[in-house]
């Protein structure tokens, strides 16, 4: 991050702008790291098995390896490296909630999404 700190080019808008991107890009990267961190998963462990068990899902979507799913108590969590065989066989799946419990949820690396949407 020092080494991509706006401040420190003063002398080039362009290069500033680019610094700035640089720095947009490693904090994002931060946050991305330390949402998926192990102590950040078991601050709110409770809640996540509460919510997987027991509340049905609304929608759900998938991206490039990445399945996105919203609860309907609001929640959402981001769920990666979900091949699209998975995600295929979740589409079809005669109930989706089911699917997920057995072959998603405690199977992918993952991350509450509903905060970040939010704000």
């Amino acid at each position: 991050m020092k080494d991509w700190h706006p401040d420190k080019f003063q002398d080039s808008e362009e290069a500033k702008i680019e610094a700035e991107h640089k720095s947009k890009d490693i904090i994002e990267a931060y946050h991305f790291l330390v949402s998926i961190a192990p102590e950040t998963l078991a601050l709110s462990k409770e809640e996540y098995t509460q919510t997987t068990a027991s509340c049905g899902i609304a929608d759900f979507t998938w991206e490039k390896t990445v399945l996105k799913v919203h609860f309907l108590d609001g929640s959402g969590y981001e769920y990666f490296e979900v091949p699209r065989a998975v995600y295929v066989k979740l589409v079809n799946a005669d109930s989706p909630g089911r699917f997920a419990r057995r072959h998603i949820f405690t199977v992918f690396p993952y991350r509450n999404i509903a905060k970040m949407e939010t704000a």
